[in-house]
């Protein structure tokens, strides 16, 4: 893959709360990157923190956060490829009488992946935050900060990078 590195580290931080309780909702995150010079973005690293769940006596509540480099109109995982981070902050109360255990996820695992020269690549000029919740008793919202930083692409690497993007969605 041909990148030629054109700035250095860039940090962009989001937030987006849900449009109505319990509701799948996105917001678009502008990278602003040059399709004509073929820019793309490259996330060396993720931290996304949706807002703990309510907890309530009995009853399963959740709250989820996705980053991903396409629109989406339901909540992503890592198994979406278009899927840069997700995390999932749970309460598993059903059949206890109290508020119940608190459970968290978080993909990847560390706000780096120490082991990989990237977690992703944004070859259009927007990444979308999504968040939604599950039984909570009011909307929440959906925090993440991203590393990386912007490079220039070959043209027939950027063209299968736009295209495996578009056609992830």
């Amino acid at each position: 893959m041909a990148l030629k590195k054109t700035s250095g580290v860039v940090v962009i931080s989001s937030n987006v709360g849900e449009s109505a309780l319990n509701t799948y909702t996105e917001q678009e995150i502008d990278l602003s990157l040059d399709i004509l010079g073929s820019e793309v973005f490259v996330i060396q690293a993720v931290d996304i923190d949706p807002n703990p769940p309510d907890a309530v006596a009995t009853v399963n509540t959740e709250q989820r956060g996705c980053l991903s480099t396409t629109s989406r109109t339901t909540m992503g995982t890592i198994s979406d490829s278009n899927v840069m981070a997700f995390a999932s902050h749970a309460i598993r109360a059903s059949g206890f009488i109290d508020s119940g255990v608190g459970i968290s996820s978080r993909s990847p695992d560390s706000p780096t992946a120490s082991t990989l020269d990237s977690v992703g690549i944004c070859a259009t000029s927007n990444m979308f935050l999504g968040t939604q919740g599950t039984n909570n008793n009011g909307p929440k919202n959906c925090q993440v900060r991203i590393w990386g930083y912007r490079a220039k692409a070959d043209a027939s690497t950027y063209a299968a990078l736009v295209q495996s993007e578009v056609l992830s969605a």
